[in-house]
């Protein structure tokens, strides 16, 4: 039986950095019994921070950039800002 995805959380929702820190966003998904629990992560601005497939974020320049988290099943999504500083 297929459980289906309903929703997914990240474990930050605002984030800051400096330039060459990373940061390793955490996500949840529901229902915790969900089949398939794979997801893809984008950077609105990766000149910015960019975002592993992992969710790892490295600082890249200084800027705001909003980091999302997608669910394959569902297509449900989570968004962290993550602002960068010197």
């Amino acid at each position: 039986m297929t459980i289906p995805v309903t929703g997914v959380l990240l474990d930050k929702t605002t984030a800051t950095l400096r330039l060459g820190e990373s940061l390793t966003l955490t996500p949840t998904i529901a229902p915790a019994t969900a089949t398939n629990k794979a997801v893809t992560w984008t950077s609105s601005t990766p000149a910015n921070a960019m975002v592993t497939a992992a969710g790892v974020i490295t600082g890249l320049a200084v800027g705001t950039s909003t980091i999302t988290v997608k669910t394959t099943d569902g297509a449900k999504t989570a968004t962290c800002v993550v602002t960068v500083t010197v």
